[in-house]
């Protein structure tokens, strides 16, 4: 055999290692191109179909539309409510306010009944829809942000990136989902809303709508919002804050902490 010469095994190996290289490189291309792609697809867009009265002293926690009728919850201590109001004029039909100790925060109405979580007094309240009387007060640990339903059980966030499904009747936690969009935790999860077989979630001090996978946690997608009340209009903590869908009319809302207007929105998808 002479100096130039290649074995047999080394040329397989050659083969083997040049066959892993190209395999990795292809990988890394295909990577490379789908998170691409996701970069030019960007965040869905929106368009206005009208715009409603909404009352700028609500510091907006919760939102939510039962039987066509368009239900919030605000915050502040001494100042919080729960409130059914009428979308064409803005102003309440029906109001209680929240004991002065409590900070309200997310709303979610459920076989009859309205749920309205605190910030950090670690108490839900639950009141009859129709009468608002409160029928109990139940614990649980830790801060209250958003909640809404899928028909069976409410889901809360707390300000992290964490949504724990809760049984209706006990609060109990049945389960929880670390929500992420591309690996990556995403935190200060606010209002939600479910739509469509989907968590749709504020981010606070971010204009855009994080849609939500309940199953593993995955971000779908986001829409801005960026352009509906532009920052320049507002206080520094009139921040979006509140989603309700209309799932018998398939009609969309948005607002915001102190906004003075209510908005239907239809998505753009893409």
């Amino acid at each position: 055999m002479s100096q130039n010469a290649v074995s047999p095994a080394r040329g397989r190996r050659w083969l083997a290692w040049a066959f892993g290289l190209g395999f990795a490189a292809l990988a890394v291309g295909l990577a490379a191109w789908a998170q691409l792609g996701q970069r030019r697809a960007g965040p869905e867009t929106f368009e206005v179909v009208a715009a409603y009265p909404h009352d700028p002293n609500a510091f907006t926690q919760g939102l939510a539309i039962h039987e066509g009728q368009l239900y919030e919850g605000t915050g502040q201590y001494g100042a919080s409510t729960i409130r059914r109001v009428d979308l064409k004029s803005g102003r309440p039909e029906k109001q209680r306010a929240l004991n002065q100790r409590y900070f309200g925060e997310g709303i979610a109405i459920l076989d009859g009944l309205l749920y309205q979580l605190t910030w950090q007094n670690g108490v839900v309240v639950v009141y009859n829809l129709d009468t608002f009387e409160v029928e109990r007060t139940t614990q649980y640990d830790g801060e209250g942000w958003g909640l809404t339903h899928d028909g069976k059980e409410l889901i809360m966030s707390d300000g992290s990136a964490t949504l724990r499904f809760r049984d209706p009747e006990t609060f109990a936690v049945t389960r929880e989902i670390e929500v992420r969009s591309g690996g990556v935790p995403l935190p200060r999860l606010n209002e939600l809303e479910y739509i469509d077989g989907e968590i749709w979630a504020n981010i606070w001090y971010d204009d855009r709508i994080a849609r939500i996978s309940p199953t593993n946690g995955e971000v779908l997608g986001f829409i801005d919002l960026a352009t509906l009340y532009p920052q320049s209009a507002r206080g520094s903590e009139a921040v979006l804050n509140g989603i309700a869908y209309d799932a018998a009319a398939k009609r969309l809302f948005v607002t915001g902490k102190n906004w003075p207007q209510l908005y239907e929105i239809r998505i753009a998808r893409r």
